[in-house]
């Protein structure tokens, strides 16, 4: 009869403690990871690399002035979508994409400098 009583108590214990993990560890994966998403375009010898870029809907592109020249990213669209300050070296400027579509835009300073983000 004892030894019954030790084997149900150990194997509550550890059904508890199965528990207490499994319950937990949604908490604690969305505590240490990062849920968002992120995409990086480089403006570098006036060009924006990747020119074309295919994103998730949600996804936060950051657009990163690698130049020595100022450049401002504007959206083609009417009305514009986005539109950067002039950035100088090493700046930056992020957008974050909620809908599908996609999304032409140029430098405002340099209109030849073009790229595209295409949101799915």
């Amino acid at each position: 009869m004892k030894n019954t009583r030790w084997i149900l108590s150990v194997v509550l214990t550890v059904l508890t403690v199965l528990t207490v993990v499994a319950l937990a560890r949604p908490v604690l994966a969305g505590n240490t990871v990062d849920q968002s998403a992120s995409a990086e375009v480089k403006i570098d010898n006036f060009s924006f690399s990747p020119a074309n870029l295919t994103v998730a809907a949600g996804t936060t592109v950051t657009w990163i002035n690698r130049d020595d020249i100022p450049h401002v990213v504007v959206s083609s669209d009417n009305p514009r979508a986005f539109k950067s300050n002039a950035l100088d070296t090493d700046e930056r400027f992020s957008f974050t994409f909620t809908k599908a579509g996609t999304y032409p835009y140029f430098c405002a300073i340099h209109p030849k400098m073009t790229g595209k983000v295409i949101v799915q």
